[in-house]
């Protein structure tokens, strides 16, 4: 591995001295790629559009996120920015200089990458998506083909991008992108066969969430009692980040597992709240939910937290990724319908 972690590293210093000047975008393709995006950006605009996108979007990156913090416990992947001060590979005073970002000092292991399996995850539904939408609206045959080349060709741009975006910040191997991408498409691919998520009832949410926590916290257990030191990353991250302030709790692998179990917490109990809207809705209506929506839970983006006290963050942080379900689904559909009465007859 050494071997290949070294070739890594080759690639991450030609980056950061031959695409210096992509550093901001590389950081914002960085940033768009984290499935935060997925739970504050693009599902209360896919709900109000096209309900079952929406919702295939959300299980489909509860579950990918759910696999790759699995895939992490057991693969032991290092990264970049403390591998090549830490490795025996190299020679005294012979390691590479890599340049460390913000967003460089994730606290978990690296591989395979959460980002690159994110991506590709929610791409390869919006792609497919589409294109379900196109063929139902009896696209012609040409203007499909067109559609189909460019979309897909679109993926791979940007997974290409988000790629070069983790390596340039040496946070992630190239091969644990490449894996990464791979694993979050069979993921999607295999969550786009489960036909029951756009009919599922509040109890199979409420099952769904104890389920996966509780797996992954027994998986976890069972790691525990054979010995494996599953914070084995939190002291490489600390002893090689050249700033404290850039160490982030939100980046660790039981973050996640709280912010997806709260997402589909939230998401079950939005779906079924006697709030919510349960019908279609005529255009002009469907554009108003759109647009409250997307600005509610931007504002509530901007609620943080401290994380000094580490049972008050992942609370807090299980019921914001709840609330960001139930604005779209509940809250805004019945504000609307009690400021006018007309608009709940639409609902």
């Amino acid at each position: 591995m050494d071997l290949l972690h070294s070739w890594g590293v080759e690639v991450c210093v030609h980056l950061q001295k031959s695409y210096a000047h992509w550093g901001a975008v590389f950081s914002l393709a960085s940033a768009v790629a984290d499935l935060h995006t997925v739970y504050f950006c693009l599902f209360p605009v896919w709900f109000h559009l096209h309900r079952n996108t929406a919702l295939r979007l959300i299980w489909t990156a509860a579950l990918v996120d759910w696999v790759n913090l699995l895939l992490k416990w057991v693969l032991f992947g290092e990264r970049p920015y403390w591998w090549v001060h830490e490795s025996h590979f190299y020679g005294p005073g012979t390691a590479p200089t890599l340049q460390q970002f913000p967003i460089t000092c994730e606290t978990g292991p690296g591989s395979p990458s959460g980002h690159a399996m994110g991506s590709s995850a929610v791409w390869y539904v919006m792609v497919t998506s589409l294109l379900s939408i196109a063929a139902q609206n009896k696209c012609s045959p040409l203007k499909y083909r067109f559609l189909q080349m460019f979309l897909w060709m679109l993926m791979v741009l940007v997974q290409l991008v988000v790629g070069m975006s983790r390596v340039y910040v040496a946070t992630h191997f190239p091969h644990q992108m490449i894996f990464g991408v791979i694993s979050g498409v069979l993921v999607a691919k295999v969550v786009s066969r489960f036909k029951w998520i756009y009919s599922a009832t509040l109890r199979t949410y409420l099952l769904s969430t104890l389920f996966l926590s509780s797996f992954a916290m027994g998986f976890n257990l069972l790691l525990k009692v054979w010995g494996v030191d599953l914070l084995w990353t939190l002291a490489k991250c600390q002893k090689w980040c050249t700033n404290p302030e850039w160490i982030h709790l939100d980046s660790s692998l039981f973050a996640s597992l709280v912010r997806n179990m709260g997402t589909l917490f939230g998401l079950g109990f939005g779906l079924h709240s006697p709030l919510g809207a349960n019908g279609g809705t005529s255009g002009g209506l469907r554009g108003g939910l759109l647009v409250l929506s997307v600005l509610l839970v931007q504002l509530l983006d901007v609620w943080t937290f401290s994380s000094e006290n580490h049972a008050k963050f992942f609370t807090l942080l299980f019921v914001k990724s709840a609330i960001a379900m139930l604005i779209p689904t509940a809250l805004v559909p019945w504000t609307l319908s009690w400021i006018s009465p007309q608009n709940k007859k639409k609902l």
